[in-house]
């Protein structure tokens, strides 16, 4: 019997399928090599489809049926309070401040309320500490406490807004609320040997605790303790609303939501130089559009938290989903920031269309962290903006960031990586282009300029321990760089 001739079928058979394997696996291994990188900007539109404004009941309640007087001296802190509660109790809708001024001491919304500010209309905060008692949960730069009562303040509510053409008045100054910052090298009023936060059982206490992990209801401070009030704080809430209203005079942080979700920020004009007086800080929240703003402040215009130290890994929620556009920037430490509270970690932050302009910018983007804080930033995408004048830098990132002595070493490593800026314009590159300054352990990572054009910059770069630069299409005071130098 002929064996030979009856193998071949099966020989041929066996052949074949090694042959089609052998393709499959070299076309599977080819498509995975030649795929393309997702382009990050169309993250940007699913971002934006999951934000909406929130709604509200067609229903007004003005504060005068509840007792407001617009002299500017009644305190119509009760008015607002009843007003608010028949609003909410009914259904939800607008609580009215017609035209004057309102003085008051703080406001606490609740669920389906939109507070409205008409065109002329003006609410005062009082400047007496002891007016925003009882004492609430809230924050102090990056560290949960049980602090005064944020002048705008709600907790745990959903479906709220502040909106109109009025103007909300902090009325802090180098008499009130301001001094308390504490020795500085501006002028807010302090003079040596008053109390301050930086006093041994204020701030430095409560970095203690934070870091101790002492539970929040036993962090009471308050009276005796000069930790200024946030201006505008929803903590925990969903679907907010900011828009078209001016603020001014704040004591501390302007606009902070935290641990919110479906946040919108909305033509909001804020003009305020006091210490820390950051322009709006998003921390630990999620799905935040900021659009149409414009910033003039004595901190950084945006800056994008997500707590501080050992308080943002304890409570570990990143901020992502953060997305600024069509915005003005004039005077502010830092344009669009991420840090230096950011333990967290943050991602996926999208910056478009926006103009920074002033011999007061210190930096048009700015990264700042340290081995303290560690955190990861993965996501930072600029694209279409004009600057004017900027002092220092146009990006400028640090993992060796510094501001209380002794607070910034540490063994939490933190990563920054994929940042991108393209179809950037500069008139007035101030010190550096890029300033950048990693840590050996962990380099920034991937730094792209695309299309960017910057004039009247003293150098180029100062660059530390920075992987994967690249400059496409890039020129620094009219010449092209392909390379760092």
């Amino acid at each position: 019997m002929n064996f030979t001739n009856k193998r071949k079928p099966f020989i041929l058979l066996f052949s074949a399928c090694i042959l089609l394997t052998l393709l499959f696996s070299c076309n599977a291994n080819k498509t995975i090599n030649t795929s393309k990188e997702v382009d990050p900007w169309l993250q940007l539109e699913q971002i934006l489809k999951t934000i909406k404004e929130p709604t509200f009941k067609n229903a007004d309640y003005s504060i005068l049926a509840y007792g407001a007087v617009a002299d500017g001296k009644t305190n119509c802190t009760e008015a607002f309070k009843k007003a608010i509660k028949a609003c909410t109790e009914n259904g939800g809708g607008r609580v009215i401040v017609p035209v004057g001024k309102f003085f008051t001491g703080p406001i606490h919304l609740d669920n389906n309320v939109n507070l409205h500010l008409e065109e002329g209309a003006e609410i005062l905060f009082s400047t007496n500490p002891n007016d925003f008692y009882p004492l609430v949960h809230t924050s102090f730069e990056g560290m949960e406490l049980m602090n005064y009562s944020p002048l705008i303040y709600a907790k745990n509510k959903k479906n709220i807004a502040i909106t109109g053409k009025g103007i909300l008045n902090g009325q802090a100054d180098k008499t009130n609320w301001w001094p308390w910052k504490g020795k500085t090298s501006e002028d807010y009023g302090y003079v040596q040997g008053q109390p301050s936060q930086l006093d041994s059982l204020n701030l430095p206490a409560l970095m203690k605790m934070a870091n101790d992990n002492v539970p929040v209801e036993k962090r009471v401070f308050g009276n005796g303790h000069y930790l200024r009030s946030n201006f505008i704080e929803p903590f925990e809430c969903q679907n907010v609303l900011i828009k078209d209203v001016k603020i001014i005079n704040a004591p501390f942080w302007i606009i902070h939501p935290i641990k919110c979700n479906n946040v919108i920020v909305d033509g909001v004009n804020i003009d305020s130089h006091g210490p820390n007086n950051d322009g709006c800080d998003p921390e630990y929240s999620k799905n935040v559009l900021i659009q149409n703003c414009t910033f003039n402040t004595g901190d950084d215009c945006i800056a994008i938290k997500a707590g501080r130290d050992n308080e943002g890994r304890r409570v570990g929620i990143m901020s992502e989903n953060i997305v600024v556009r069509n915005c003005k920037m004039i005077d502010g430490h830092g344009g669009v920031v991420i840090g230096s509270e950011m333990s967290a970690g943050v991602k996926n932050v999208f910056v478009e269309n926006c103009f920074m302009d002033s011999p007061q910018l210190d930096r048009a983007i700015r990264l700042k962290t340290n081995t303290k804080r560690g955190g990861v930033v993965d996501g930072l995408y600029v694209r279409n903006i004009q600057v004017g004048k900027v002092k220092e830098a146009v990006l400028h990132i640090t993992m060796n960031y510094s501001v209380y002595a002794g607070q910034r070493d540490g063994d939490f490593i933190p990563k920054i990586k994929n940042i991108v800026l393209e179809n950037i314009t500069v008139k007035d590159g101030g010190k550096y282009a890029i300033f950048a300054d990693g840590i050996e352990s962990s380099p920034i990572e991937n730094i792209t300029f695309k299309n960017v054009k910057i004039e009247n910059v003293k150098k180029n770069f100062m660059l530390k321990h920075v992987t994967n630069l690249k400059l496409i299409d890039t020129y620094i005071n009219n010449q092209k760089i392909e390379q760092a130098d």
